[in-house]
Order: C-alpha cells, then structure tokens, then sequence
C-alpha cells in the first residue's frame, strides 16, 4: 500500500478547497488602485487593407484615456513560431510577422487593428464603436486547396500560402513507395480532422503594470507558461529586459494549449501601462475566445496502408494539408510536423514511413497545439485506416493489431518514424481491454439493441504517444528555438516545512497536490508541510510551463534531483550533529540515523540546525537547506493504450449514442490514481465531442459560422457514458527518475477514432457499406451517409 500522502496514494487535491468555496484567484480578480480598461476593434471581414483608421471621434468621448493603432507598433518586433521547420527542398519556412495590432491589413474575422484605453469597460467598449476603419475587403482565403492553387495571399510579401512543404523521413520517401507499390493490399483513406475551438471555462485575461521609478512591469495573464511569454516580449515582441519584467499567471481555469502562447493583447497592455502611469486590464469575452483564441486540430489527410497477404504492415504513406490560420502561433509549425509525423509508425513494427505536410495560411484563427496536438491527429489516421484494412482483408480489427504490434521483447525500439519506445506492453493493454469491457457478451448486447430498432456498433482503438516533450538536443534538431528542460527549487525552511518553486503551471492538473506527494515520499515527511510555488517568474529559477504531459516527467524529475540534492547536504548536517560520516546517515520516514545504531535526528532538527549552523564547519557546509536542479530528459515519454466503446445508432434519425466506453492506459508509475483517473476522464469528454458534436465552421467569406454556444456544439452529460478506466498494465518509464509517462491527454488521442470506428460498425451491421464518415458524426451526417451508401 503507498504511504499516506505519498507516491501511489488517492490523496484528494487539495486547490479545490478554493476552487469549490469560490476562493481561487484568476488574472480577472486582480484590481488594482487607478487600473484602466482596454478594449480591442476587430475586424468584421476575413481579409482586407487597411485604408485608414480614424479615431478622432472615439478620442473625445466620455473616459477615454488613449487609442492604440497598428501604426504604434510598426517598428516593435513580431510574435515568432517557435520551431523552425525546413520544407523537403531543404528551404527555410515562410513567417510573416504577426503583429500586436494589424497593420497593412487584416487577415481574419477578430483581428485587432485598433485597442482603446478607458476609464470603464464600457467607456471603452463605446470608443471602440465609434472608430472608423475603411478596410477594403478582398476574397478570403479559406480552402487549403485553393489556397496552395491560388494567387490571392494571405501575407502579400511572401507571394505563397505554403508554410512549408515538409518530408518525414525524407530518407525512407523511395522504400515507402516501393513497398506501397509491390504490396499485396493497398487501403487508402481520405479524412479531415475536424477544427475545434478550445472553450476553456476562463477567457483569456491581461492586467500590466509599470513601476516608473524602477522601470519594471509585471503582467498578470492567463498563461500555461508565463516563463515563455516573458522571453518572448522581451526578446521578439517589446525589447523590454527581460530582468525588468515580472510575468504572473495565477489561478487559471483551464487551457487546454490555447493559454501557451503569447498573445498580442499581452504586449498590448504593457505598453499602454506605461504610456498611461496606470494599471491597465483587458478581458476577453466568450465571442473574442471563439474568434482569436487559437484553435486546435484542422488537417486533411491522405493515408495508405500496405499489407502483406497475411496482414503484416508493410508501409503507412499520408499526404496532409494543415491550416495554420492567418499567422504562425508559436507550437503551430511543431504540432503537424515532429508532433504528428514521428507518431505515424503507432504501436506497429510496420518498417516504412513516410510523412508529407503541406503548412497552409487562411484567413482564419490561427490554429495550433490542442489537447494531444499532433498525437490525435495522428492516431486517428492510423486506426481509422486500421479498420479499413482489416474489413477489406477480411480480419478481425483487434487481431490484425495484435500480428503488429511491437513485442515486449523489442524495447528499446525504434520506430520507422524515427522515435525509440523504451517500454511497453500492446498486447497486455488489448487483453486488458478486453476483459474489462467484457468484449465477449458485445454480441448479446448487439441483439438486445436490434430487438430495440437500434444498431449496435463496436470499435478498438491501439494508441500510442509521445509527451514530455523533449529532449532539448533532440528538439534543437527538429527545429525547436528554445530549450524543453525544466527547472524546481526545494527551500528547506528553519521550521521544518518546504515551499517548492516549480516550473511547470498548473491549470488543472493537481499540481499542488501531486509533487508534495513525491517530496512527501523522498523525506518521509507529511505532504501537508510542503507548499508548491508556481506561475510566477520572480520566485522560480525557470521554467517551460505545462503542456504535451510533461509536468512530472521533466518538472517532477526536477523536483527530484533538487530534493535529492537537498537530501544529500542534510545527511552532512546529520553527520555532524551525529559523529558520523555522512556516508553512514540513512533517512527513513523523516528520521537521520547512523546505519547501525540507534541514533538518530529528525528532519525538522536538521531543519533548525541548517540555519544555526554553530557546531559545524562552515568550510565544508554552507548555511541553509536549499537546493535548485535543471532537469532535460534524455528522451519522450511513450504512454499508449487500447480503447474500445459500444455505440447505438438510430437508423431512422441517424443519431449516435455512445453506451459504453473502455480505456486501458499505460502511464508507468503513477503518482496519484485518483487524478489520473479524472484526466482520463476530461480528455475522453474532448475526444468523444470532437467525434460526435463539435466542429469549427467558416463560410466562403471567412465569417466564422460557429462563433457562440448557440452554434458550436459542446459535449454535454447525456453526451456521455460512464466511462471503465483502468491504469493498473503500467510499463515504468526507463529514462526519468519517477518512471512516469505522462497522462493528461491521453483521453482525447484514443477516443475520435475508437468512436468513428463503432459508428462505421454499426452501420455495416445494418447493411450498409459505409467505410468512412468525417467527425463530428452528426445525426444528419449519419443518417445522409446511410442513405447515399
């Protein structure tokens, strides 16, 4: 059993105290004496040149203080991407500056072009009105496919709407179509990843102030890493040094990969906080969230499957068109290219891949990294396309995977896709799976639906993914500017208790609940005493934020080589205080003893005498209990799992209804059960909605169609089952200090395809001969599909 509060143990987290009690503090809380209000003009087309903008009214009126145009910051510098992607000629990406406010032009619905400063929200919103911006609209470019035809460009300067044209791994490109080409079967699919809009429960939200005397800011915003916002407006966006400024991100609900990023509204409030000597907020409401937050998912995509006639995977070949909207946010290159492509081999010991991506600018929201970001993308194609396969060669969906998974006895593997797996087992989690989602009674289920008037489908899913993202040298290879370690402080006070400054942000997670339970573990000490410091760049030493399930696997190994450190200099106090060779003190349950003996000091002792330091050698010891560590991983993490879930269709209105769903995960060691289980829990929600309900629509002037509640679609309670999740088939991590794999988005990879597969099932069941279906797998997209087949 693991101790109380320790590693392995079901430890209730303890931030929703505040957040159940309405205690929490999130950026919108924050008021400051003298603060004014920004509001931002958007632009109402897609596309179009800026011919003016007059303000002159909007000056006069009641409480405005100043108005800000993209003139303002024509020479400040562009929020860049933040990976360096090579197309296959080996030329450079396109990246068109992204401005604070746009200035030239707008290139989508929501662009701001214009922010003013007010006294009140309102004032400022009325301002905001009464600018006149003559903006001649031009056709909008929404399609990828006209857009890489076409000679209307989003960005004019760089006469194209490619990105880039990228190749993964160019080298295996003539042994993939050899293989395609001499194969016994060949399944090919066309399918698109649906866009999605994030939708976290808090908009986003910026206060800046500026500290004349010091000539210092400090933005409060909501941020999943505002160590990254900081570098980026001091190195790229403002020049501001970056020692004189403080970025903050407090309580924040939610992100989903859509609060990473640094965004123009940020640098936006800086500036007008010093220009203004007051406090300036802005917040977002829910129609600036669906029109400028960044969007997620959006791929088309061709995938082919070679087979042999037994059934060995021969080669995976995929052609995709990525939209990365009107300007490059800062994951957007990484999440289609290194974040997709190296994830195309699965699971599978299949030995040929090759990637092709083609980047596509529109004049839409920009589009990066969302819950899984590029994982999901890349799961879908390969077990949608799985399950075709397995139809047209005749076999069983779940024993075609079985014949090419990689065996247990293969790791280390490396992957045709160019990525080496250290642990696994597929099998296991497919027998898992099977056991506890009592496959063998799914046909008894299935004739008990039909007696209903209700076909009954089946779909498996076999996922795996690569988070943690890193290592740094790996990922300064593949493009990535700026480092993926992290960094933790464990400060050891006089009285015994800790405060531990971590790099990664919590948002969600359980931060504040989890690595107290693995400092808790390594010191034998009650996890009550030890308090985590996030989200706050003057009291952390650095730190790359959470995202792509790192937090424990590079934040938590750095918070274990900190306290390991922190270990090993209380061992020489305890020597000291003892007579003895540090070499002899063992710690066990929060005790110093000398191995052999039956003395012993406590850890709070030690605690006080760090800061007493009277009776030991100063030369060997320095005062205090304090310890930093960088941690960068010598490699992915590999969580993986099988899915599987039962679907009711109704073949008179096309509606789905997912009845049950099973997910077995892989995430090696587990810290706390009970919080992995509630981020299975949330991923599956996301994944299950982007299959069934939620989608992302533009018209042909770039009007965004799906810009509210009322048009986008989100999951809700009778959307979905009860879920059976089981983590107990958990293969360690070989390479972080903790063994975890990380498991935070593992819900959204495994469950659209899993889904789609049980819809397509369902319908070959009722005789229809439906290989595909686009998500969401709407009741008129079901019902037309059933009745065109």
């Amino acid at each position: 059993m693991p101790k109380d509060g320790g590693i392995g143990a079901a430890t209730l987290r303890r931030e929703d105290v505040r957040f159940l009690t309405g205690d929490g503090q999130y950026t919108d809380d924050i008021n400051l004496f003298g603060q004014a209000a920004a509001v931002f003009a958007r632009s109402t087309v897609a596309n179009g040149v800026i011919k003016s903008i007059n303000t002159s009214a909007a000056e006069t009126m009641p409480g405005v203080l100043a108005i800000f145009t993209g003139e303002d910051f024509a020479e400040v510098g562009g929020n860049p991407a933040g990976w360096l992607i090579n197309s296959r000629d080996g030329e450079p990406m396109k990246e068109p500056k992204r401005p604070v406010l746009a200035h030239g032009k707008v290139r989508h619905v929501g662009d701001a072009y214009a922010a003013v400063i007010a006294e009140t929200v309102e004032q400022a919103r009325n301002a905001a009105e009464a600018i006149e911006a003559d903006i001649e609209e031009l056709d909008a470019v929404i399609d990828m496919a006209d857009a890489l035809a076409g000679s209307n460009f989003v960005h004019d300067e760089i006469g194209t709407n490619q990105c880039f044209d990228w190749g993964w791994i160019e080298d295996n490109r003539a042994a993939t179509d050899a293989a395609i080409k001499g194969a016994h079967h060949v399944t090919t699919l066309e399918l698109v990843n649906n866009r999605l809009v994030p939708n976290a429960m808090e908009p986003r939200c910026s206060m800046a102030q500026y500290n004349k005397s010091t000539d210092e800011y400090t933005l409060h915003t909501t941020s999943q890493n505002p160590h990254l916002t900081r570098l980026l407006i001091s190195a790229f966006v403002l020049g501001i040094p970056e020692n004189k400024l403080t970025v903050i991100a407090p309580d924040v609900g939610g992100g989903f990969g859509s609060k990473i990023y640094h965004y123009g509204e940020e640098a936006l409030v800086l500036a007008a906080a010093k220009k203004l000597g007051r406090p300036v907020k802005w917040t977002a409401d829910r129609t600036e969230a669906f029109l400028t937050d960044a969007h997620g998912r959006d791929h088309v995509t061709k995938i082919e499957l070679a087979l042999d006639a037994e059934g060995n995977f021969l080669a995976f070949r995929t052609e995709t068109m990525a939209n990365v909207g009107a300007y490059l946010s800062n994951f957007s290159t990484a999440t289609p290219t290194f974040l997709h492509g190296t994830l195309m081999a699965g699971n599978y010991t299949v030995p040929n891949v090759y990637v092709n991506v083609k980047a596509v600018f529109t004049n839409t929201a920009p589009v990066d990294a969302y819950r899984g970001a590029g994982r999901p993308e890349a799961t879908y194609s390969i077990e949608r396309v799985i399950d075709k396969a397995a139809r047209e060669m005749g076999m069983d969906p779940i024993e075609l995977r079985r014949k090419n998974f990689v065996k247990p006895d293969q790791y280390p593997f490396a992957s045709a896709a160019g990525l080496e797996y250290d642990s696994g087992n597929y099998d296991a989690l497919m027998d898992k799976m099977e056991e506890v989602a009592d496959v063998a009674g799914f046909a008894a289920r299935r004739k008990a639906s039909e007696a209903k008037g209700l076909l009954r489908g089946f779909g498996v899913n076999a996922y795996i993914e690569a988070c943690g993202i890193a290592p740094s040298n790996l990922v300064g290879v593949l493009g990535s500017r700026v480092g993926l370690y992290d960094a933790a402080t464990v400060r050891v006070n006089a009285t015994g208790n800790l405060s531990v400054m971590v790099g990664a942000h919590s948002h969600g997670q359980g931060h504040e609940t989890a690595f107290p339970q693995v400092v808790a573990e390594m010191l034998g000490i009650d996890a009550s005493t030890i308090d985590i410091v996030h989200g706050d760049t003057s009291k952390i030493p650095f730190g790359m934020g959470t995202y792509g399930s790192r937090s424990l696997a590079v934040c938590g190994s750095a918070v274990v080589r900190a306290t390991e450190k922190v270990i090993n200099k209380a061992k020489k106090i305890a020597g000291h205080m003892l007579e003895a060779s540090d070499t002899d003190i063992e710690l066990k349950d929060g005790v110093f003893s000398v191995s052999g003996t039956d003395k012993s000091v406590s850890f709070g002792e030690v605690a006080l005498k760090a800061y007493i330091p009277h009776e030991f050698p100063l030369e060997d010891i320095e005062p205090g209990l304090e310890e930093t560590a960088f941690y960068d991983p010598a490699n992915f993490t590999y969580p993986s799992g099988a899915y599987c879930c039962e679907v009711e269709l109704d073949p008179e209105t096309g509606k789905v209804r997912v009845d049950r769903f099973t997910a077995v995960d892989d995430f090696g060691n587990v810290i706390n059960p009970m919080i992995v289980t509630g981020q299975v829990h949330g991923g599956l929600a996301q994944g299950i909605g982007q299959a069934l309900v939620e989608n992302t629509t533009y018209d042909e002037n770039g009007q965004l169609l799906s810009a509210s509640y009322m048009d986008y679609t989100m999951p809700r309670a009778d959307d979905l089952p009860f879920y059976t999740v089981d983590h107990s088939q958990g293969n360690p991590c070989t390479h972080n200090p903790l063994g975890v794999k990380g498991c935070g988005e593992a819900g959204a990879i495994g469950s659209p395809p899993t889904v789609v597969n049980a819809v397509i099932d369902a319908m070959q069941s009722g005789g229809k001969n439906v290989t595909h279906i686009d998500m969401p797998v709407t009741p008129h997209r079901v019902w037309s599909a059933m009745n065109t087949a």
